[in-house]
């Protein structure tokens, strides 16, 4: 999701800079030092200080992360609430099992080079849905709780399928593809609980 968020505003920047701008090179002046000149001619290394966009390998590590901290937090939401038996059992599978996830993809990220640091931090949708998710008590929340498991799953699983074939990392991307057996089975389970 973020992927295609950073591929639409990209592309929408590029159209609104090209967008009615009349150019006039009557007046034009060219340079022709090249970045790294002027990098050695400065003393600095304008690559490094630009703040540039994460590359496709961090940006999946963030989304692994982010939906396993999803997961976990919605599980234990769903232990502390939840009165059905069958809820709490997928509940704490989905615990132990996006913890494994987590700690493989630390393993795996931190023996790139350079090593990439996934970030856990659930996204504004996530933090929303688990927000009003809390809220809610019995068949309400059960429901809520895996609507929330069926679709998290079915988007972590199209990430997975997308990286494994076309990531930039081959650690991330065996990694990737390793998971979605894993994933595609979370995501039965969770069509076939009931509230």
């Amino acid at each position: 999701m973020k992927i295609k968020s950073l591929t639409l505003l990209s592309a929408a920047t590029l159209a609104l800079a090209g967008c009615g701008q009349k150019t006039d090179t009557s007046n034009v002046s060219t340079n022709t030092m090249t970045i790294s000149e002027t990098d050695a001619v400065n003393g600095t290394d304008t690559m490094n200080d630009t703040a540039m966009a994460p590359a496709a390998g961090q940006t999946f590590a963030n989304t692994a992360a982010s939906s396993d901290a999803f997961e976990i937090a919605t599980s234990k939401a769903a232990l502390a609430t939840s009165k059905s038996a069958s809820v709490k059992k997928f509940a704490q599978e989905m615990i132990d099992a996006h913890t494994k996830s987590t700690a493989k993809l630390k393993t795996v990220a931190a023996g790139l080079s350079p090593a990439i640091t996934p970030d856990p931090s659930l996204t504004a949708d996530q933090q929303q849905k688990l927000d009003a998710m809390t809220k809610l008590t019995g068949a309400d929340f059960d429901k809520a709780y895996i609507d929330a498991q069926t679709a998290g799953h079915q988007q972590t699983l199209d990430a997975l399928k997308v990286y494994a074939t076309g990531g930039d990392v081959p650690a991330l991307k065996t990694f990737a593809s390793g998971l979605v057996p894993t994933v595609a089975a979370h995501l039965n389970m969770a069509k076939s609980l009931k509230a």
